[in-house]
């Protein structure tokens, strides 16, 4: 069937991908603010002199089915704000359908109350794109599946363990001699499953104790701090955020002293925070594996523990099905 009736719009946290995306589908991007004036096209929201978000959208959208990519990743209130501007134009302009590509949805991490006194940001920012007329909303790896719950659209929660598992056998096979897949903590356990029957590997998890300020402790009583064998194996950690990289580094570090004799990570979303980049160095991990859903700045991109697994042709794929009204059941995160 024909696309001719699909649009794909971006905001600025990540053009390259959704001009990736774009040229996947055959279908042009389409621009998000007045030209230029030397008469460039602008295909991400502008600014006023104030800094305010300019948004005015280049071509008809009216009956259209459209597609935001736009990842709420740092700065993420900008980003936010650009996504709930974007929707706003294409509603007052008549779009059929507006679908919100959130590759990595930010403010995920608070997904219930975990002490007094702090708020559940996920729930208000699905609470905010609903209000804004967002009616589908797809992304990648959320922190925590629940939030699916938090809105009374269609969310379609994709998977990338598939990704890591292709990318992994056609580069690195000397990885799988005795592989073990690890989470770097019990609440991930469930991700680490999905790709350890993929590879049909044993499992492991280092264990934490998160404090009610959410600070980390180590629980003494668990000889090497590891639940499962890791001694004499390779171990590939897998999680859904790489933010400073404290938490893979001290878990590399626990399965080390555990008996591991290597160490690799696999996380859907490379944030690269800080001095996340000096951190990693100096830790046992031997490579880390993240995929494009945030645009990685060029100094991660060339760093030597870094590779990059590209979601361009999975979004693409998942953007083509939900417009022509084909399932995407294989990509939901449904578990194993």
């Amino acid at each position: 069937m024909s696309l001719e009736n699909l649009r794909l719009l971006a905001g600025s946290s990540n053009l390259p991908l959704a001009f990736a995306i774009a040229k996947e589908l055959g279908v042009p991007l389409c621009e998000a603010d007045q030209p230029e004036k030397t008469g460039e096209p602008r295909y991400a929201p502008g600014r006023f002199p104030d800094g305010e978000i300019r948004v005015q959208i280049g071509q008809t959208v009216r009956g259209k089915d459209v597609f935001i990519i736009q990842s709420t990743s740092p700065p993420v209130n900008d980003h936010l704000m650009e996504l709930l501007l974007l929707v706003d134009a294409l509603r007052r302009a008549s779009a059929r359908m507006v679908c919100a590509v959130i590759p990595y949805f930010g403010y995920a991490r608070q997904d219930r109350k975990k002490t007094g006194r702090v708020p559940i940001s996920a729930r208000l920012v699905a609470n905010l794109l609903e209000t804004a007329g967002v009616d589908r909303v797809v992304t990648i790896e959320l922190h925590a599946g629940q939030i699916q719950g938090f809105f009374n659209v269609p969310v379609d929660h994709l998977r990338v363990d598939p990704l890591f598992h292709r990318y992994i056998l056609e580069h690195h096979p000397e990885w799988l001699d005795n592989l073990v897949i690890a989470s770097p903590d019990l609440g991930g356990l469930w991700r680490a499953r999905r790709l350890g029957k993929l590879f049909k590997s044993p499992l492991a998890v280092v264990v934490t104790y998160r404090g009610s300020r959410g600070e980390k402790e180590r629980i003494p009583e668990v000889d090497h701090q590891v639940i499962g064998d890791v001694r004499g194996k390779r171990v590939l950690l897998v999680d859904d955020i790489l933010a400073t990289g404290g938490t893979l580094v001290e878990a590399a570090e626990a399965l080390v002293e555990a008996g591991a004799t290597e160490v690799y990570a696999a996380c859907a979303h490379g944030l690269f925070v800080g001095e996340s980049l000096a951190l990693l160095e100096r830790s046992p991990l031997r490579r880390v594996l993240v995929t494009d859903s945030i645009n990685l700045r060029e100094e991660v991109r060339r760093h030597p523990l870094v590779e990059v697994v590209s979601v361009v042709q999975f979004l693409a794929d998942a953007i083509r099905r939900i417009y022509l009204n084909e399932s995407i059941t294989d990509f939901l995160a449904y578990g194993p």
